[in-house]
């Protein structure tokens, strides 16, 4: 598949409807970078340059004015199908000084069962691109089984250095309420993999001892607020998609409750009637279906400043959303005319987006 690069290519983009459906007269101006196939995630690095993901399997270093390099070399197999492959890639908070980098990808195992996998491994730059060397394995989802859905796979470091990893109930419902596994969960680790003694469940031992919190279902987004409160975006099943304050120890309640419904249309009860588990602070129905969510914190777009800006697929769009105290509305909705996969916030505050599928665009928004 080629790659292209585009070093000059602007246009200016209203943003447009609101939840209400009303207009906003703001305007900002996109920038098309380069295009991929397939991309899934990106990082920036402390140069400015970004490390982008193919779901097939490629890492690439990526300039910000579009100079895409030869694939990393080095990155283990992954499972490519459905909706598995690599995944998320962050780089370790000491990156400037360790040089490591965190990657999620699909593995597969025996008896054609998969699941989700996170790796740490050092990052050796060369003119050309590079390579991966001192790869450890850090977390791995826990059965394997069959399917190619849900891995979930978001990576997050807090201010602290702890390791959250999103991990999807993998289309199977019942693990998320299961305590043997870590599937329907975040985990909290150690940048080594190692399990932190103060995790609500740390006494239990086994993949229990990961979990942070339970019921989820796909959860593709992860961020932190300028709290330090870790939020999820989350695929609910027919709508229900969810933003949820993620608390330490919580249930969020999938599959006993949902905003939405079983794609059968076999109804699930909406959180209101089961008050025990952990309700979303905002919901869609119709579904947005959300992928990553950043918490903007820059200068470049003022009226932004402290929401949530979420990735979304079938609605082809970023979803503002504003956080007061514990609650959360969508307050914009910006049309891009494309399933949106990744956003990040780069240093100088513009926002930069990734584009889903065959071609996707990685675009810069600024003002």
């Amino acid at each position: 598949m080629k790659r292209h690069s585009f070093f000059s290519t602007t246009f200016l983009l209203a943003l447009s409807i609101i939840s209400n459906n009303a207009y906003s007269d703001a305007i900002f101006e996109t920038q098309e970078i380069a295009s991929f196939n397939e991309p899934w995630a990106m990082t920036f690095l402390p140069s400015g340059k970004l490390l982008v993901t193919e779901k097939s399997g490629q890492l690439l270093l990526v300039s910000k004015s579009g100079e895409v390099s030869s694939p990393l070399n080095n990155v283990p197999k992954v499972a490519y199908g459905g909706q598995g492959g690599l995944g998320d890639v962050v780089i370790h908070p000491d990156f400037a000084n360790n040089s490591r980098i965190y990657l999620s990808y699909a593995e597969a195992g025996e008896s054609k069962k998969y699941g989700a996998v996170v790796i740490s491994a050092k990052l050796d730059l060369s003119d050309d691109g590079g390579a991966l060397s001192d790869i450890k394995r850090i977390w791995e989802q826990t059965p394997k089984v069959t399917g190619r859905g849900h891995y979930g796979h978001r990576i997050a470091f807090d201010a602290s250095g702890y390791l959250f990893i999103s991990s999807g109930e993998r289309q199977k419902f019942d693990p998320s309420q299961d305590m043997s596994s870590n599937m329907g969960k975040i985990v909290r680790l150690n940048d080594d993999g190692s399990i932190p003694e103060d995790n609500p469940y740390f006494d239990k031992g086994g993949v229990t001892a990961q979990i942070w919190s339970s019921g989820h279902r796909n959860p593709l987004g992860l961020a932190f607020d300028d709290q330090g409160r870790l939020w999820n975006a989350e695929m609910g099943p027919l709508h229900g998609d969810e933003l949820n304050l993620v608390k330490r120890g919580a249930n969020y309640g999938y599959p006993k409750v949902s905003n939405g419904d079983h794609y059968s249309g076999e109804e699930i009860p909406d959180h209101d009637t089961q008050p025990q588990f952990e309700a979303p602070k905002t919901w869609w129905k119709p579904t947005i279906a959300p992928a990553e969510v950043i918490y903007y914190s820059g200068d470049m777009f003022k009226a932004w400043q402290d929401s949530f800006l979420i990735a979304g697929l079938r609605s082809n769009a970023i979803i503002r959303v504003e956080i007061d105290g514990d609650n959360a509305k969508e307050a914009e909705r910006f049309e891009m005319s494309a399933r949106i996969r990744e956003i990040e916030q780069a240093n100088d505050g513009s926002v930069w987006v990734l584009e889903d599928g065959v071609d996707g665009r990685l675009l810069r928004l600024s003002q």
